[in-house]
């Protein structure tokens, strides 16, 4: 009588949803009469609308060793082991359930959601062997509706979304777990992969030895822990050897890196970034762009490499590359330094659109006032019409362009002023010289008359020859 008094206390409470209370007096009239099936199974049922399944499935299977003709005991182990992931013994449960009424619709109902888990275990893992991750989530995501308290399903689906890339995601189901198991190995692996794939090696590490500490089999954890120490070995390495400026070394040490673990992502970024200004300093601009291209596909918010690429693009005159670059750097990060560089590709791609006089005139940029009088004497009296008089009219046509172009390039870097303002990369219409109105002859002749100068002289209709003053 007293313990049928606790049960009562209990279901009063359980009716009004104080699940503590309830639990309480299932507990008072358990230990008052330990061999009454009922009993366990109303604390089972309390401690599942506590969330706490395993304590929870304990009472259930005590309840049915007691009674096996007990229904409802059968059912809320069934709902125990569905909750906690154990989808064919939830399945043999409520077979159980059906021997003994076989009408019973919830049995018949959680068997068939019994039999959609583990249809749903089946898709993950083989979606996760075709590393179809997207796949094993959505799985995982479905299996959880009927599986809550499956702790096997939600490391899998968080192992996935770190492998996506959704560190915050994976990181948060992780923690969870952590909560309420400081001790689980496959979180703590998990929380470390979570790290290692967001370039935190060194804490990441320490997640994955505590995890061996918990299951020295865990081979998950065991390659991690191991990829992650040879990773940050050899970045380091590498950046040593840089900073001693052994470049060569430093190649091959970020190599052998890149070769480690293409999942990560992160890292890996920054080793393509590494190498690429190995390959600026060795001047291989072409491979140097190649890698910073390499490190931008693994993570387009890498401004880093998108400088480097700007500038290995400035390097090889791919201005408007170099442009496209700064700009989105600039679009991310509106820094004065990043508006200069910017305005500096602009400009250097401005120019790039013009007529080279440097490269028609066959100087260097910094050539002295007489180098380009020497140059501009050499190459006028090369292309002068006059010269090819005998050849076809395409050839004809062609040195007249030229013969033009090198009066045009002698005018204006003979000029100070004009001369700077071509190399500022200004527009030199704005100082009232109109190429289009240009006349090379009277360069040339300004260049060649007076005493002591070249002239050509006609020797008979069409002919001519040079005569020196």
């Amino acid at each position: 009588r007293e313990a049928e008094s606790f049960k009562e206390q209990g279901n009063a409470y359980y009716a009004k949803k104080d699940y503590n209370e309830a639990y309480n007096y299932y507990t008072k009239a358990i230990d008052t009469c330990p061999n009454n099936a009922s009993y366990y199974g109303n604390r089972a049922a309390t401690l599942m609308m506590l969330g706490r399944f395993r304590e929870a499935l304990g009472d259930a299977q005590q309840s049915v060793r007691l009674d096996d003709s007990f229904v409802r005991g059968h059912l809320r182990e069934g709902k125990c082991h569905l909750s906690l992931g154990n989808a064919m013994a939830a399945s043999r449960c409520f077979q159980r359930v059906l021997e003994l009424d076989h009408k019973n619709t919830q049995a018949q109902q959680e068997l068939k959601n019994a039999s959609t888990v583990l249809e749903y275990e089946k898709i993950a893992e083989v979606d996760f062997e075709k590393r179809d991750f997207r796949k094993v989530v959505f799985c995982m995501d479905r299996a959880l509706e009927f599986a809550p308290a499956c702790h096997r399903f939600k490391i899998l689906k968080a192992e996935c979304l770190a492998l996506l890339g959704r560190y915050p995601e994976a990181q948060s189901v992780a923690s969870d777990i952590l909560r309420m198991d400081s001790t689980n190995a496959d979180a703590l692996y998990v929380r470390g992969l979570c790290l290692y794939y967001e370039d935190c090696i060194e804490k990441a590490v320490q997640f994955f030895v505590q995890a061996l500490r918990m299951a020295p089999d865990h081979e998950k954890a065991c390659l991690a822990c191991r990829n992650a120490k040879a990773l940050k070995a050899k970045k380091e390495d590498g950046n040593k050897a840089f900073k001693e400026g052994n470049y060569k070394l430093a190649y091959e040490l970020y190599t052998e890196a890149l070769g480690i673990d293409p999942n990560n992502i992160k890292t890996n970024a920054k080793l393509y970034c590494n190498r690429g200004t190995v390959n600026s300093k060795l001047r291989k601009l072409e491979e140097a762009i190649d890698d910073c291209t390499n490190a931008v596909k693994l993570d387009d918010t890498y401004i880093k490499a998108y400088l480097r690429r700007a500038q290995c693009y400035m390097d090889t005159e791919q201005y408007e590359d170099a442009v496209r670059d700064y700009e989105k750097v600039y679009q991310t990060e509106k820094t004065k330094e990043h508006k200069q560089l910017l305005k500096n590709a602009q400009v250097e791609l401005k120019k790039s659109k013009r007529k080279d006089y440097y490269k028609i005139l066959g100087v260097d940029k910094n050539a002295s006032e007489d180098e380009i009088k020497k140059a501009y004497r050499k190459r006028a009296l090369m292309h002068h019409p006059d010269r090819h008089s005998g050849a076809s009219a395409e050839v004809q046509k062609e040195e007249e362009k030229k013969f033009k172009e090198v009066g045009e390039a002698f005018t204006i870097l003979s000029d100070p002023k004009k001369k700077a303002r071509y190399d500022s990369g200004q527009d030199l219409e704005e100082d009232g010289l109109n190429m289009g109105e240009f006349d090379a002859n009277n360069i040339f002749k300004a260049f060649f008359g007076g005493p002591g100068g070249f002239s050509f002289e006609a020797s008979g209709p069409g002919n001519f020859f040079f005569q020196f003053g």
